[in-house]
């Protein structure tokens, strides 16, 4: 679970502060303890107070705020973070390959261009200004997606061989308009379109891991890490795995499959159902696998305390089978504190199955439901009423997605801040 480390202590909202309410208006002091009690009673200890349930905010590099780039937009987040109850910010500093912070590993034209409109580095100023307020920070780095940045340093550098390929043989740097080719172009499309990293490719996983190494080390007052497109391609429609040799599946450039062949002595692609299409399927998630585990120990290597988060797929199974993103086991292995689900839907009930499964999962303390609270703009009573339907659950954390379409609403805005203060005030 999630714990706010000095200095960041702050009054608790929500259902922590409904139990110091409780407690506040219990009457007179109690009773001295009757010596004819046991002392197995008098020794009791006292409860533990209700953790603090967190609430955080998406805020985009590239959204309509583009909060990094404009100083008084930054003091304006905090306020409104403030007024929303947030306890946490994954501010995007990472996006496409380039860097809206001090960097050489990415590409710094943001930085340097925000740097001259406002003549600060505006992440510091954040960093500041959220710490004065009690507010943690997470840095928000979108890992293996390169967005439509097919020029990104990481591409130039390693070459070709570093984007992911299909079974087909063809590099997501040649889909045209990054849209599946012909002749499966009738059949499927890409679900986010984008330049994707190989994490099997050689020298992927040491240059991602050194871009946030040095992220963390010019920055060491982040509070988080938080990993976002850590994952394969999401083509429609998903297919299991790839054994069953249709739709499109990726991680079949030929430097990754000579990797696969050296170490395990097989050759892809497989066809047919014989099985061995599942060596490789585990062989690809591993590769995700370790990278993740990879960046978490060269963060906490840089600070101890940080905590480490990722942006995962509800549909944790789909995630697994389609997507190379088995992020249950980066739980379990320790490399994530925690995860936030992104259970985007209009769906009501469908939200209900998510938040209920995830609650009672072995993960439940560790997991945290991410709302697509833009879905309900012009509705702010539905994006209430799914707040809600989360708040009554053990989640020990929501995420809102997203503060740039939260701002763009006032209605929404004005709703949740209203929800906020009756949160605080402890008020059903």
């Amino acid at each position: 679970m999630f714990t706010l480390h000095p200095p960041f202590s702050r009054p608790a909202h929500g259902l922590a502060v409904v139990v110091a309410l409780v407690c506040l208006g219990c009457g007179s002091e109690p009773e001295p303890a009757s010596p004819t009690g046991s002392p197995e009673q008098a020794s009791q200890p006292a409860p533990e107070p209700a953790p603090e349930r967190r609430r955080a905010l998406w805020v985009l590099c590239e959204g309509s705020q583009r909060v990094l780039e404009d100083s008084t937009k930054v003091l304006r987040l905090v306020e409104d973070a403030e007024a929303l109850g947030a306890t946490d910010l994954f501010v995007q500093v990472y996006r496409g390959g380039r860097a809206w912070y001090d960097a050489t590993l990415a590409d710094p034209e943001p930085y340097q261009q925000l740097l001259a409109a406002t003549g600060q580095d505006t992440l510091r100023l954040l960093l500041q200004e959220a710490h004065a307020a009690g507010i943690a920070v997470h840095a928000w780095v979108n890992v293996l997606s390169l967005a439509g940045n097919r020029n990104a340093p990481i591409v130039r550098d390693l070459g070709r061989s570093s984007v992911l390929v299909d079974r087909h043989g063809r590099s997501l740097l040649d889909y045209p308009g990054l849209e599946v080719p012909p002749p499966q172009a009738g059949h499927y499309r890409m679900g986010t379109r984008g330049v994707y990293l190989d994490a099997g490719a050689p020298g992927v996983r040491d240059r991602i891991v050194a871009t946030y190494r040095e992220l963390l080390e010019r920055y060491p007052e982040l509070d988080g890490l938080h990993l976002d497109y850590i994952r394969h391609p999401d083509v429609l429609p998903f297919i299991p795995g790839s054994g069953f040799g249709v739709g499109l599946d990726f991680g079949y450039g030929a430097e990754t499959r000579e990797r696969f062949r050296q170490e395990t002595g097989n050759q892809a692609p497989f066809q047919g159902r014989g099985g061995a299409h599942r060596g490789w399927d585990a062989w690809q998630r591993d590769q995700v696998t370790e990278l993740v585990a990879a960046i978490a120990a060269a963060a906490r290597g840089v600070r101890p305390a940080l905590q480490m988060s990722a942006a995962v797929a509800s549909h944790a199974d789909r995630a697994y089978l389609s997507l190379a993103q088995d992020w249950r086991s980066w739980l379990d292995a320790g490399s994530l504190d925690f995860a936030v689900v992104m259970a985007y839907t209009l769906d009501d009930r469908m939200l209900d199955y998510h938040v209920d499964a995830f609650t009672r999962s072995k993960w439940g303390d560790r997991t945290w439901i991410g709302t697509g609270t833009w879905l309900f703009a012009k509705r702010p009573q539905r994006a209430l009423d799914q707040l809600a339907l989360v708040r009554a659950s053990t989640a020990p954390g929501e995420a809102l997605f997203s503060y740039d379409s939260i701002v763009d609403a006032p209605a929404l805005l004005s709703a949740l801040q209203q929800e906020a203060a009756r949160e605080s005030a402890g008020a059903p």
